[in-house]
């Protein structure tokens, strides 16, 4: 009753945000597979069941394994015991809440012969059984950890050891895969469109491709790096699995109608794209010449390209983005000649439709259709803001830093957005307002609108996108408005700066890119503060920071406070690092060597920044 409660919980949560298709929710293992869906890995359609006494069991065969094992001997034991076990109602056993958390992580530790000999009892004598498992909340997962195993066939093809018995493996695990794969390709609409099958087929076109990302169990991001594509590893495949890889994506393609209707379908086609741009290049420019193809030959309005519907659509959408971030140059200035050309404002001011076109931003920044681009959009600038997507004015920013065009039209753009281009003495109040991303009448509760000076507010409202923004335009060529404004705050502001999640990004990004005069003056603003910055978790990052692009003199300075509040620095769990990292007590005891030292690094630094230059 509890994990129905929490599922439905969390279904109202994540209506509230765009989320990517076929995305996991937060939770364990038990949540993952419990509520209205997890009943059904106990009870499906009048299947068996495990009894009391086989749950008992693989629930300590669980907490056995959580142990971990000291001898090879002992773990290739305990795996065929539990194996044994097993054998003859693997698919009751994977279809179990329980049973399928444990065989999920036992097969890591199971030889290649044992994974494909689970594989086919799960699969049946034709493999037909293969879709049953696949498309069941708990057995999908057990489908996806067997599959995964695929991944170790070089090193175990590559054993000198009896060498003709792991060929034999690989070759039986290696008819599996291909044996579930024809099932898909079988099936492939009902496989595709299922939430937990379709997890099977995305694991089962990475494994083609000859690439694995960590297991669904082991990717649990938090609100933070949820957005951070997985890490991949690359491993050798057999030949096999090339053109296997080829078949399966011309069956997606015949099905590429659901890419855009249905959202768990959409992420298949993102894995199958994205898999196949980091493997097999040329596949991939057809797939998404392929894909585009039928995105724009679709009917719409007179006049109107159907690109503008899908753009607005959040299964299509997220596809569409996965499209612009993998296609190469000539692909991008299509779609923005003869599709998004003098549509960019209206996209960017729709809810579902700015995502793409960040994406697209990102992808031309090295691109002379970049200036087009911007050229457009900087025309919409106020009412974008005026939106709330803020996401379209961080990427135009980032994309001018890294191209670097279009940066002075930029930064003059903002100025008038947040009312502080005139007259000239608002300038140095810009900082503060793209922070908390708020104009000078709301920042400073004011109505005039001649402003010789402005009453002083104290720093607040620090935002995230606002943070990102300053952030991007600390990356200029020019960022003399930045920093003069930064020097302009107070030495309490630039206390809070440093303290604050978003803010101490912004300090950090500006006091590093500084040259040594200019942080010099920044560091004189921020004297009488560094003890309160070293006992803060963030500060203390920032001071640290500061530290490694700092002169000798500057460092010295900044040991010279710290050095007075030896004792609280020494107690402080954040500051103690600090104490030590600045090698405080030799500056206290011994500091001509102090000197010698911090002198014979900053030559080294100056040296490697050369070289790198």
């Amino acid at each position: 009753m509890l994990a129905k409660t929490e599922e439905r919980k969390r279904q109202k949560d994540e209506g509230k945000k765009r989320r990517h298709p076929g995305e996991d929710g937060d939770g364990g293992e038990w949540k993952r597979r419990g509520g209205e869906e997890g009943e059904g890995c106990q009870a499906d359609s009048g299947k068996k069941r495990l009894d009391a006494l086989s749950v008992g069991y693989f629930r300590r065969v669980g907490e056995r394994l959580g142990e971990g094992f000291e001898e090879n001997e002992e773990r290739e034991m305990f795996v065929e015991n539990v194996l044994t076990e097993v054998k003859g109602k693997a698919t009751v056993v994977g279809m179990d809440r329980t049973g399928s958390i444990t065989l999920e992580r036992l097969l890591p530790l199971c030889s290649l012969d044992q994974v494909a000999e689970v594989l086919a009892e799960l699969g049946g004598a034709s493999g037909s059984e293969f879709k049953v498992v696949s498309c069941n909340p708990c057995g999908g997962h057990v489908m996806e950890s067997a599959v995964r195993q695929i991944s170790r066939w070089t090193e175990s093809s590559q054993k000198e050891s009896e060498e003709e018995d792991e060929n034999e493996s690989c070759d039986l695990l290696e008819a599996q895969v291909l044996s579930l794969s024809q099932v898909v390709r079988d099936n492939v609409a009902e496989f595709i469109k299922h939430v937990h099958g379709s997890h099977v087929v995305r694991t089962l076109l990475h494994v083609l491709a000859g690439c694995v990302g960590p297991p669904r169990t082991e990717t649990r991001p938090g609100a933070k790096n949820r957005n951070i594509a997985p890490q991949l590893t690359d491993f050798e495949i057999p030949t096999s699995f090339w053109y296997e890889l080829k078949s399966l994506t011309e069956t997606l393609m015949d099905n590429v109608n659901l890419s855009v209707t249905d959202a768990v379908a959409s992420a298949v086609f993102q894995t199958m794209l994205t898999v196949c741009h980091r493997k097999r290049p040329k596949l991939c420019k057809q797939l998404l010449k392929s894909t585009m193809e039928y995105l724009t030959s679709r009917n719409a309005a007179p006049g109107v390209s159907p690109l503008l519907v899908f753009l607005k659509d959040p299964a299509s959408s997220h596809l569409i983005e996965t499209i612009i971030q993998l296609s190469h140059k000539s692909l991008l200035r299509d779609l923005y000649k003869n599709h998004l050309e003098g549509q960019l404002v209206e996209l960017s001011l729709h809810s579902i439709a700015n995502f793409p076109i960040q994406r697209l931003m990102a992808a031309s920044a090295k691109c002379k259709m970049f200036l087009r681009l911007f050229d457009e959009l900087i025309q919409g600038v106020e009412a974008i803001l005026a939106s709330g997507h803020m996401g379209v004015i961080v990427q135009l920013a980032e994309s001018c830093a890294e191209s670097g065009e279009k940066q002075e039209e930029m930064i003059q753009c903002l100025l008038r957005a947040f009312h502080c281009a005139e007259p000239g003495t608002r300038h140095v109040s810009c900082l503060p307002l793209f922070m908390s991303l708020l104009t000078y009448e709301v920042y400073y509760h004011s109505d005039a609108e001649e402003g010789d000076t402005q009453t002083e507010v104290p720093l607040s409202s620090i935002c995230y996108h606002g943070s990102r923004l300053v952030q991007a335009l600390a990356k200029f060529k020019e960022r003399s408005l930045l920093l003069s404004s930064l020097r302009t705050m107070t030495p309490s502001d630039l206390l809070k700066l440093a303290s604050d999640p978003s803010g101490s990004h912004v300090l950090q990004a500006l006091i590093t890119t500084s040259s040594d005069k200019g942080r010099g003056k920044i560091l004189k603003r921020l004297e009488g503060q560094y003890v309160s910055m070293a006992c803060s978790r963030l500060g203390s990052r920032v001071l640290e920071a500061i530290w490694n692009t700092s002169s000798v003199s500057q460092r010295q300075s900044i040991a010279q406070e710290l050095v007075q509040s030896e004792n609280q620095l020494r107690s402080d769990q954040f500051a103690r690092h600090v104490w030590a990292k600045f090698a405080l007590p030799h500056f206290s005891l011994r500091r001509a060597h102090w000197l010698e030292i911090q002198t014979g690094e900053s030559k080294k630094r100056k040296l490697f920044s050369d070289i790198l230059a």
